[in-house]
């Protein structure tokens, strides 16, 4: 028998299909199929009934999702998995169900991906240049949940019981400065977002009743002066949407607005250092060319250029989230 490792003749087609994938879980999503079973639906023809659906169609669509271990079967009835049951159960803390339809509004332009890819003009701020604040709402609707997790790992992660004050660049619905106020009564902090954005973050800093802590102002952290006086700047989850050179820039302008001994958290989707994965900072950095941006996919080595450049020290890379975000510090020595 020979050592040589058999050739996956069926690897190219499943990547190909793999939309089919998607579409069986956002339809399971905006369906209710997941919060069905959690509530008692155990077979086809309870979840038919539930979701308005023909059993036929609730075979096809469970059968599918068995298949991605989305669903099981246990004694004779169905049950979602763990992280189906915590994340897609409409009700429930953990719903996450608007960020996984967060992309469907590219779903065609996906099928168009080439034509994207031939197109040679581009902007720096791309889909967000000449946002709404409709669209911003919109946006963070989806978003806002799976920030609010995001941020609640910052706070378990990061020491912020000796800081003053966080500049939060491009902080969308405020996840992060809302947590951080949330666990420290002392902390202040400014959301530093596009005007449109800024309007939706005063919105999430009223509903979570921390405005005598956060702020949000209006600006364009790519070419606006910062707000001074922080001794902590975070940007998550905005590392994809821009060029090396201006991520390089951003950095460099959070260092100089840092008071001595501050730090900054970059927390984005970054590559491995030989561009080989993982595959989500991919896909982010190629939907930049979708987006009419400037953006792609950044690797570690490319972060820590840009803080070693700006001049600070102590610089290190922590998993935020694995396979999909890591966290990069530096310190403004004082």
């Amino acid at each position: 028998m020979s050592d040589e490792k058999r050739l996956d003749t069926v690897r190219l087609q499943k990547t190909a299909m793999a939309f089919w994938e998607s579409a069986a879980l956002m339809s399971g999503v905006e369906l209710g199929l997941f919060t069905a079973i959690s509530n008692g639906a155990g077979n086809d023809a309870e979840i038919g009934d539930a979701v308005d659906i023909t059993a036929l169609n609730a075979e096809r669509l469970v059968t599918v999702c068995m298949a991605l271990d989305l669903i099981s079967i246990v004694d004779g009835r169905y049950q979602n998995a763990p992280d189906v049951e915590r994340f897609l159960v409409e009700g429930k803390p953990g719903y996450a169900g608007p960020w996984m339809l967060f992309t469907k509004p590219r779903w065609n332009k996906f099928g168009d991906l080439t034509g994207y890819l031939r197109n040679k003009d581009e902007a720096v701020l791309g889909q967000y240049d000449g946002l709404t604040v409709e669209a911003a709402r919109k946006m963070h609707k989806a978003t806002s949940s799976i920030g609010m997790g995001a941020g609640r790992r910052f706070i378990r992660h990061v020491d912020l019981s000796k800081r003053t004050k966080i500049l939060d660049l491009g902080g969308g619905s405020g996840a992060y400065s809302i947590n951080a106020a949330k666990e420290h009564s002392h902390i202040k902090a400014v959301v530093f977002d596009l005007p449109p954005v800024a309007v939706v973050a005063r919105e999430y800093i009223a509903e979570h009743d921390v405005g005598d802590q956060v702020e949000a102002i209006g600006g364009d952290f790519t070419k606006d002066d910062f707000p001074t006086d922080c001794d902590v700047v975070i940007m998550a989850s905005n590392l994809p949407l821009y060029s090396r050179p201006i991520i390089s820039q951003v950095i460099k302008s959070a260092f100089d607005a840092l008071l001595p001994g501050g730090e900054m958290h970059l927390i984005g989707e970054t590559l491995d250092d030989d561009r080989s994965g993982p595959i989500n900072p991919a896909l982010w950095g190629m939907a930049e060319a979708m987006n009419g941006s400037t953006g792609l996919a950044h690797t570690e080595a490319d972060c820590i250029g840009y803080f070693e450049q700006a001049g600070f020290s102590d610089i290190g890379v922590h998993e935020f989230v694995a396979g999909t975000l890591s966290r990069i510090t530096g310190t403004k020595t004082a």
